[in-house]
């Protein structure tokens, strides 16, 4: 059998002096559907579902790159788990991006940008344990043995150090894209707003 959607209009019924009926739909209904639209469109602006995605893989990559430093020296990096939770909260932050994408919600918005700004100042705390860890645990030197290969020092170490250089760029572009969205978020739930407060 067909399945027939209803949509449902509410109407509002007037009668004049002269008692002739008049039928108009419901102004409410119409100011709703109008901060729905806006809000969508607005929502719409800030490109929620590329960035989330742009988030949601990031994460993931901060956390797949990270696997050979367990395999290296334990350093700070390592000991307190800087790319797991730093990538987990990126992939949660990317993920209520897509849901509030997916919805349209203002209650969304704020809760994303909450998150999102979370997710900022997290991979800025991850950017300078990168950098402290390198400082303190930089690439050992080069010393040849009989083979005239350098010593498995150096290479671990060389690996370790790289590995956090490509883990701190990716929280850099981490920091960019969470501070930039962050604030578009934040000026189109400030326009929403101000429609409310003029309709």
């Amino acid at each position: 059998m067909p399945v027939h959607h209803r949509h449902q209009t509410r109407m509002a019924l007037t009668v004049s002096s002269d008692l002739s009926v008049n039928v108009t739909t419901d102004q409410n209904v119409i100011k709703l559907t109008d901060k729905q639209e806006v809000l969508k469109k607005s929502i719409q602006k800030g490109e929620p579902k590329s960035i989330g995605i742009s988030q949601v893989m990031l994460g993931f990559l901060i956390i797949s790159y990270s696997v050979p430093l367990l395999s290296a020296k334990l350093t700070e990096v390592v000991i307190f788990g800087v790319p797991w939770w730093s990538g987990i909260s990126f992939v949660i932050a990317g993920a209520v991006a897509l849901v509030m994408e997916k919805h349209n919600n203002i209650s969304l918005v704020f809760t994303c940008m909450v998150f999102t700004v979370l997710a900022a100042v997290i991979s800025v705390i991850a950017v300078i344990f990168y950098i402290i860890d390198i400082m303190r645990n930089p690439q050992s030197l080069c010393n040849r043995n009989s083979a005239n290969t350098c010593d498995d020092e150096y290479y671990v170490t060389r690996l370790s150090v790289e590995v956090k250089s490509i883990l701190m760029s990716l929280s850099m572009v981490q920091t960019a894209i969470s501070s930039a969205f962050a604030f578009i978020l934040y000026k189109e739930r400030q326009n929403y707003n101000n429609y409310l407060l003029v309709n």
